[in-house]
Order: C-alpha cells, then structure tokens, then sequence
C-alpha cells in the first residue's frame, strides 16, 4: 500500500513537472520576443544616437555664438569630452596606450579627426552658408567610401553607389534654397559652355586665374572641404588604431590631444574676443557646452568610433545624412524655424538613400 502511494507521488510530481517544464516552454514565448524585439531596438538607437547628438549640437552652437568663439568651442568640444571617456574607460578597466606604435597611431588619429577636423570646421563655419556648409560636410561617406574599398578591401557594391548619391541629392534638397537647386542645371549649362558660373544677380563669375588660386583659403566651402576628408580619414584610421590600443581609450586621447591645439590656437586668435564674450556666458550657455561636450563629443564619438572598429565603415558613415535631419528637426522645434515641403521631400529622400546603402546582403561585404 505504501509502494502504490509513493508510485502515485512520484507519477503526480512527474505530471506537475511536465506540466511545469510546458509552461516553461510555452507562456514565455511573447515575453523573449518582447525582449529581442527591445533589444533591437536599443541597438538601433545606440547607433544612431551619434548622430543625433551632432545635428542638436548644430543648433546648440548657433545660440552660442554670440557669447563664445569658434575655435573655444571646437577646444570645448573635445577636451572636456577626452577627459571624460578616458575616466570612464579608465574605470572599466580598459588598458592604456603602452607602445610607441599605440600613441603614434593615437596621435594621427587626433590630428585628423581632433584637430584639422574641428579647426576647419571652425574656419568654415566663418566663411560659407550654413546650407552649403552641411552638404558639402556631411558628404564625407563618400570619401569614406572610397577610401575603406581602396585601403581596407570593403566591397562597394552598387547598392552603396546609388545610397551615397541618392544621399547628396537628399542633402541638397533638405539644405539648399530652391530656387538655387532649381537655377542649377543653368549654372552647370553656363560653366560647360563658357567656363563660368552665372551668379545671382545675372552676372559670371569667372574662373580665377592660377595666380589667384591663393585666395581658395578665403572660401568657406574649401574649409568644410578639408574638414570633410579630415573626418573621413579619421574614421578609416579607426580600425588601424583599433589594432594598436584599446578603441575607446584612444577615442578618448585623440580628443585631448587634437583639442590641445585648438585650445592654443584659440588663446592666439580669438584672446580679446573672448575677453569680451566669456563673461556674458548665462546659465543656459554653459548647459549649451556642456551639451555639446558630454553628448555633441564624448558619447557620439565613443559610440561611432566603438562601431567603426567592429562594423563596415560604409554603412555605418552613410548614417552621417541623418545629421543635418536632426538638425533641420531640432532647429523647427527648439527655434521655430520652418520646414517647407520641398525640405520634407529632401529629409524622405535621405532616409531612402540610408535604407539603400544598409539594404545589401552583408555577404557582399568583405
């Protein structure tokens, strides 16, 4: 009688345990796929937070600018931010620099990406409109491009080819006025057929001769030219330098050592400014620096950087078109700017060129 018992205990635990081990098996199956379905989402914003950062940025240095000065906001930009993502790679127990080769490598990374990067972006900034700044800024990708099928075997595939094209010509509508975009076919006519380009107000503007060919430093867009192939050699460095140093901690050197020179160079140039502007800073323009430091620079460049150690630089740069939509979206609600349909138009077809570009099988990639 006892043996039938514990027969009947040991049968009704198993049931209890197979009806246990179904539930398991069955009831979390909406719960893992919330999960994942989270998960993902966390990545995707993780990626392309980046990139938010940079286009509110943008609008954070336009109200800035009345208190401060350029190259003291690029120093700003990168200085406080090194200090804070070595601390933190410092606390994760992530190794220094220890070889000539690491410090080397950090070292050109920061010139590229630190300081001819920031600084011309700074003359720039001076010397052009912000729309023909953004574009021709933003279309480093395709440097990048370029660079990452030459020197590091990156496949570029079609589908590349039409997204980074597909990408500028959704800059320029985002960007440029349109009665300009509209003009341009003309102007294009014009310079095949006489060698010049009909300005504004009817008139040519002729092509200098070499004796002038100087006077490309007075031009802004030469400026956001070099600091757009800065940052695109800056972010082909990163899987060399990654191969040398521990990639956050070099991401948080090469911003001290780039913004070394920034720091100087805006002592020398901008000293009496300064002077004048830093004790008008208010309260909300240091939150503005500290915005544009910590988020703008310490976070964006550890996460783009982070990713471009481990990811095809293609796609990932591709992600820079998102910029100026951040920004243009920033500027409508944070300063009332508008926003016309033919904007609208230029931000849809940017989002295409994007999906195009991280659209290809990632077997085409090397």
């Amino acid at each position: 009688m006892k043996g039938v018992e514990t027969n009947d205990a040991q049968g009704a635990a198993t049931d209890a345990a197979a009806v246990e081990d179904t539930a398991t098996n069955t009831a979390p199956a909406p719960v893992e796929a919330t999960k994942s379905a989270l998960s993902t989402l966390g990545e995707v914003l993780l990626l392309i937070s980046p990139f938010f950062f940079w286009g509110t940025s943008m609008v954070a240095m336009k109200e800035l600018s009345p208190h401060t000065t350029p190259l003291f906001v690029s120093a700003v930009r990168l200085l406080p931010a090194g200090a804070v993502v070595v601390a933190w790679a410092t606390l994760k127990g992530k190794p220094q620099p220890k070889t000539f080769a690491a410090w080397w490598a950090i070292a050109l990374f920061a010139l590229a990406d630190g300081t001819c990067f920031q600084g011309f972006l700074a003359e720039g900034l001076q010397r052009t409109t912000a729309g023909l700044g953004s574009i021709i800024i933003d279309s480093q990708p395709l440097t990048v491009a370029l660079l990452a099928t030459l020197l590091l075997g990156e496949n570029f595939t079609s589908a590349s080819a039409a997204g980074l094209v597909l990408g500028i010509l959704g800059l320029t509508l985002l960007e440029v006025p349109q009665e300009a975009v509209l003009s341009l076919p003309q102007q294009i006519v014009g310079f095949i057929q006489h060698g010049d380009l009909p300005a504004a107000g009817g008139s040519a503007l002729s092509i200098p001769p070499i004796s002038e060919w100087g006077r490309v430093w007075d031009s802004g867009a030469w400026w956001m030219l070099l600091a757009a192939q800065s940052m695109a050699v800056g972010t082909v460095l990163v899987p060399w330098v990654s191969k040398k140093a521990d990639n956050i901690m070099a991401t948080g050197y090469h911003m001290l050592l780039g913004g070394l020179p920034l720091a100087v160079l805006a002592a020398v140039q901008e000293g009496d400014a300064l002077a004048e502007r830093l004790p008008q800073l208010t309260g909300l323009d240091y939150l503005l620096l500290a915005y544009v430091s910590l988020l703008g620079s310490a976070a964006s460049y550890a996460v783009f950087f982070y990713n471009a150690g481990r990811g095809n630089l293609t796609r990932l740069s591709s992600l820079t078109f998102l910029t100026p939509m951040f920004a243009a979206g920033a500027g409508f609600l944070a300063l009332n700017e508008t926003l016309t349909p033919w904007q609208l138009g230029g931000g849809a077809v940017t989002l295409g060129a994007v999906a195009l570009i991280n659209s290809a099988p990632r077997n085409e990639q090397h």
